[in-house]
């Protein structure tokens, strides 16, 4: 691996994974700005390639968060914005200084484009064989669908999540870019596991990621149940579609508690300890999981009768009593204030050009980890150090400006 010391984020605690490894991204929107936020949070050097005038598209998708957008917030820490037009030649030259000394090339431009730029495996490996080069796309880079856009609405269409979420009535998306995420992270892994067998190979390699196949991938489960031709799992909206009582349930004070039973032993649990019930224990019509998934109405109506009488707070003691599984149904306040995540520390402050923000740590690591995750970069905050390091100078910049090539 080459070396760099990224500008950002320096850590007082020794080596971090990714030191040292430089990453170039033509990145917009969430799917690969999530990939190589993971790389940055690591310790690569991310140099975040954006428009010139406008930048990553993700920037302007709302103000919500002092002013800056909520998903560029959330997928761009740690890394470096240079703003380019690599469709230019001078931009294209840039580009292509800036693989010399590069480990990872991301890119999530819209379909064939970078093709049209040169910028595939097959056009780069020859002058670049180090070079580990990720494509992530809507549906792959061949194939019938290949030259499709492709949202992340759209991939949880296509990839059937749509039909297995919402109510029996109305299908509704997941709440979150679920196909994204799903895509970023495979190819996350998929870049962790280039650079572990470029070590011993000498070889980059090519990564090609869709999100339907990620997503399709995390379908496995309705897949499988709906297995040559089958029923696929009914939509039960927050319930479970299979399992009963497993789900959402109102109590008195107006408040919904989650709970979930997995087995016979916590049903019996269930009826003696928190409905207090014994008696519905012996009812034919709940004597198995497929009996009580079948009678769930009847069932909900028993439910419903004993917690309309208590509070959140007292279902959530009866159930952590019986050893059932259970949850509060929280909001996004409510997640903003979890004392699970306070007592854990788990959050840290990130700057930004709209001052100091909060972080989640990254899943995983621990509490000394807060001095890898670096600032949330303004729009071509880095470029003219960037191209200063490649040797160009001020006046260059200042002419590049005015064509737009910067």
């Amino acid at each position: 691996m080459t070396t760099h010391v990224p500008p950002t984020a320096q850590s007082a605690i020794g080596a971090r994974p990714l030191d040292g490894v430089r990453v170039i991204s033509l990145e917009h929107a969430i799917a690969a700005p999530f990939c190589s936020r993971q790389l940055a949070d690591l310790g690569a050097e991310v140099i975040k390639i954006e428009r010139p005038g406008t930048g990553d598209f993700a920037r302007h998708y709302d103000s919500r968060t002092r002013g800056l957008a909520s998903h560029f917030v959330w997928t761009n820490r740690g890394k470096q914005s240079l703003t380019l037009d690599v469709k230019t030649r001078e931009g294209h030259e840039v580009l292509l200084a800036l693989l010399e000394d590069a480990d990872v090339l991301i890119q999530n431009l819209s379909p064939g484009a970078s093709a049209r730029l040169g910028l595939s495996f097959e056009a780069l490996h020859e002058r670049f064989p180090r070079l580990i080069v990720c494509d992530i796309s809507g549906y792959g880079n061949d194939g019938p669908y290949a030259s499709k856009k492709a949202y992340d609405l759209l991939i949880q269409s296509e990839s059937g999540l749509v039909s297995q979420t919402g109510t029996p009535d109305i299908p509704v998306k997941a709440g979150v870019s679920i196909s994204d995420i799903a895509a970023g992270m495979y190819a996350y892994s998929n870049i962790l596991a280039a650079l572990l067998a470029r070590a011993r190979s000498g070889e980059g390699r090519h990564i090609d990621v869709s999100m339907l196949e990620a997503t399709v991938e995390w379908m496995g489960y309705p897949l499988y149940y709906a297995f040559e031709g089958a029923e696929p799992p009914p939509r039960a909206g927050a319930s479970h579609s299979t399992i009963y009582p497993y789900g959402p349930f109102p109590a008195g004070d107006g408040q919904s508690v989650m709970l979930g039973l997995q087995n016979e032993r916590e049903w019996v649990l269930f009826c003696e300890q928190v409905l207090r019930r014994p008696a519905l224990i012996d009812d034919p019509r709940f004597a198995t999981n497929a009996d009580r998934s079948e009678a769930r109405r009847a069932l909900d109506g028993v439910i419903d009768e004993v917690f309309s009488t208590l509070t959140a707070d007292d279902i959530v003691a009866r159930l952590g009593q019986a050893g059932i599984a259970n949850a509060h149904v929280n909001d996004m306040a409510g997640v903003w204030a979890h004392p699970q995540l306070a007592a854990r520390d788990r959050w840290r402050e990130v700057s930004s050009p709209a001052g100091p923000l909060p972080a989640l740590l990254p899943p995983g690591q621990g509490r000394d980890f807060n001095t890898v995750m670096g600032a949330i970069p303004a729009l071509g905050e880095h470029t003219r150090e960037i191209l200063v390091s490649l040797g160009h100078d001020d006046i260059t910049i200042a002419a590049w400006r005015e064509r737009g090539v910067v």
